[in-house]
């Protein structure tokens, strides 16, 4: 932590952020902070009774949501986990939320691996939250001072501390992408893959584990690609035929094999839609 200047036995008085300023974080989180605040109401009902407290941060590291018990409001507040205080690796050095946003993964910062001093009695989990784009956006922490605490019961928090924040991911990429066909992809694991395809089978969005999977750009605005590209779709003009047959074929049935009304349906002439149905092997 020599790059920023932290002395770890430096007894430091947490410092917060104004009302105004995290209300303006959260406001830049926009969707994903209201989709994650059912996620963590869900998270605090499993964890919650057993002393842990449980945090929102923006991508830098600021608290901008929490959950603690009434009783244990005083102790976090004092340790420095509520709203507006700073975790980011720069502040606070190695931390459940500073170092998951900077190793950009799941982290279990256990009681002495906390750099600060005044950290080590605390236990924190950490998970980045992914944006629809591939880019980080918060991250999700549980934080607990139990001396009783163990590494396995780390272990298990860690997982729901990961479900919840893909769980958030998963919900805000299906928001941002509500017009489009959403579709799982087949990674091993159980990472959040999806991919966004519009009307055309045309692939408009895709999930940093999706992204990770198929080899896409990491982050930004997807460039659209063929859904086909990627599932391993005849990309030929034998291709292109079979999304002419499908399309024929969807027609005949709406129209149960009325030639005449499918033709309207496709917007050609009668005559036309019989060439085509030859062309393509379809008997009327």
């Amino acid at each position: 932590m020599v790059k920023h200047g932290l002395d770890p036995g430096q007894q430091r008085t947490p410092e917060y952020l104004s009302a105004r300023d995290i209300h303006n974080r959260k406001q830049a989180l926009g969707r994903v902070a209201s989709i994650a605040s059912s996620k963590l109401d869900q998270l605090f009902a499993l964890v919650g009774n057993s002393g842990c407290g449980l945090v929102l941060t923006d991508n830098q590291g600021v608290v901008v949501d929490h959950r603690f018990k009434d009783a244990d409001m005083e102790t976090f507040h004092d340790w420095g986990l509520d709203g507006g205080a700073d975790w980011s690796e720069s502040a606070q050095g190695t931390n459940g939320i500073g170092t998951c946003l900077t190793e950009r993964r799941e982290v279990v910062i256990h009681r002495d691996q906390h750099f600060m001093a005044n950290n080590i009695a605390m236990s924190c989990i950490g998970a980045p939250v992914y944006g629809a784009e591939g880019e980080i956006v918060a991250a999700l922490d549980v934080s607990s001072a139990r001396v009783d605490q163990t590494e396995a019961m780390n272990g298990m928090i860690s997982e729901l501390v990961r479900q919840a924040a893909r769980g958030i991911e998963a919900d805000n990429f299906q928001a941002v992408f509500s017009g489009a066909r959403v579709l799982v992809v087949n990674e091993p694991g159980d990472s959040v893959a999806l991919l966004a395809a519009n009307a055309d089978d045309i692939v408009i969005g895709a999930t940093r584990a999706a992204r990770r999977a198929l080899d896409l750009q990491h982050e930004g605005t997807l460039k659209p690609v063929p859904l086909s590209d990627l599932t391993g779709g005849d990309k030929t003009s034998k291709g292109f035929e079979r999304g002419q047959h499908a399309a024929v074929m969807r027609a005949l049935v709406r129209a149960d094999r009325n030639v005449s009304l499918a033709a309207r349906e496709l917007g050609v002439s009668r005559a036309t839609l019989y060439r085509r149905m030859k062309r393509l092997g379809i008997t009327g």
